[in-house]
């Protein structure tokens, strides 16, 4: 039964990833919205996926290891995709979505 609760899981979070991916092929879309799309792909889809492989190997080392890479890419990646934006609206960086290309 566990297996299948985390096969579902799993899942989710590839869905989930597919669907953002998809979401970065959308024209007229700036720099700014696709480094937050990427961010949040990351997060959230290896938040549940990582999950879904917990509820599969249930409480061992391999859980461990794996509660400690999450919370790295948890602290981490929101944070260099922050210093990515940051440094491309320092150095001026115009963004391809123009006033009159807004819905």
């Amino acid at each position: 039964m566990t297996a299948i609760i985390s096969y579902v899981i799993m899942g989710i979070g590839i869905v989930f990833m597919l669907v953002g991916s998809a979401c970065m092929l959308i024209p007229k879309r700036d720099f700014y919205f696709r480094i937050l799309v990427a961010c949040k792909i990351d997060t959230v889809g290896l938040l549940t996926v990582a999950i879904g492989l917990a509820v599969r190997h249930g409480f061992s080392f391999f859980t461990g290891k794996l509660l400690l890479i999450v919370i790295i890419v948890i602290v981490l990646n929101p944070l260099v995709t922050h210093i990515v934006a940051r440094a491309a609206f320092k150095s001026g960086y115009e963004s391809t979505l123009k006033a009159e290309d807004t819905p």
